[in-house]
């Protein structure tokens, strides 16, 4: 009996120690380097793209030698939404995707983005995204299993299309739009009189050269990076909205850092975001002339008319499901 009990208690002593050492075995401890694949749908020109490379070039030089970041373009992993449930699964790393495109399917609240002229300058967009919604998100995101590290830009989002020129909002009226998956652009398209197509970003071109749709909105760089302008004749630069990017990483791999490494991956992430957000306004107007250079009439529409008659889509029963109505006055209530 007296020998039982002493085998017992060396067996207790050995598991206790090794739950202790398995404690505080962090990831990052060891000389391997953590394996971090980060899925982006658009190509090495792409704002999404930009903001990775600059991310991991912050992350390389704070943390050398601690992560081998491997970047895939050109939706290689996948679409946005299969990058996003990739990094809820942990089978990919890290994702840099539309804001309010795939995640909402996870957390709704990303939607506020696609509100119509919630905000008149990229500064008051940026304040919001680094307040009150970067503090308004981060929970939601953790809830899903994902660690948000903030919002790059892709700029304000405006229409092109292959039928006329855009003057006012009635213009837009009887257009066939490509649009993200989600209720608030159906909505938005539907205040405009145009009707709403979903087709993946790594599709729309195709689509657009073939007419399936007859027009689209994205953003400066996009629509030149994407090359737009070889199938799409006419650019309205409306700013209906400012469009982002979310740049997520797996919550259990960041969770599981040591405390050295997760300050690194935030350090990085709060260094890149305006450098990339700079990198981008400076070269719309580079991308603007180009358009103009390659065939693409530009309007300047009448903006007014454009937020008059999106009014609507604030008041929508469908949006008011999807994006907390609290969250949205908080947000206008901050800019003011």
């Amino acid at each position: 009996m007296k020998k039982w009990k002493a085998w017992l208690a060396v067996g207790t002593l050995v598991l206790s120690m090794g739950l202790i050492a398995g404690c505080g075995n962090k990831t990052g401890n060891n000389d391997k380097p953590i394996d971090v694949k980060v899925a982006v749908i658009g190509n090495s020109n792409h704002q999404s793209t930009i903001m990775a490379k600059m991310f991991k070039e912050k992350l390389d030089k704070k943390a050398p030698g601690k992560f081998k970041i491997q970047i895939y373009e050109n939706g290689s992993l996948g679409d946005e939404r299969a990058a996003v449930e990739g990094v809820k699964m942990g089978t990919i790393q890290m994702t840099v995707v539309t804001m309010d495109g795939a995640v909402p399917a996870w957390v709704p609240d990303t939607q506020i983005m696609s509100l119509p002229y919630l905000f008149q300058d990229k500064q008051e967009a940026y304040k919001a995204l680094d307040g009150v919604i970067y503090n308004h998100l981060v929970p939601q995101f953790e809830k899903q299993g994902f660690k948000y590290l903030g919002a790059g830009e892709l700029g304000f989002r405006h229409f092109t299309n292959n039928k006329k020129p855009i003057h006012s909002a009635n213009d837009m009226a009887g257009l066939s739009i490509r649009v993200q998956e989600a209720p608030v652009w159906f909505a938005l398209m539907k205040s405009l009189d145009a009707s709403a197509t979903p087709v993946s970003f790594s599709e729309l071109y195709t689509a657009l050269q073939q007419g399936m749709v007859d027009g689209e909105e994205n953003p400066i760089a996009s629509i030149y990076t994407s090359k737009f302008y070889e199938v799409q004749k006419y650019l309205a630069l409306d700013g209906h909205t400012y469009a982002a990017v979310s740049m997520i990483m797996n919550k259990n791999l960041y969770d599981n850092l040591t405390p050295e490494l997760k300050k690194a991956v935030d350090e990085a992430a709060k260094e890149a975001i305006p450098e990339q957000r700079k990198a981008i306004d400076a070269i719309e107007n580079d991308y603007l002339a180009k358009l103009k250079d390659n065939g693409m009439q530009i309007t300047i529409p009448d903006k007014t008319s454009f937020i008059e008659k999106t009014k609507p889509v604030f008041d929508d029963p469908e949006v008011k499901k999807l994006v907390t109505p609290s969250f949205v006055q908080e947000v206008r209530e901050s800019l003011k």
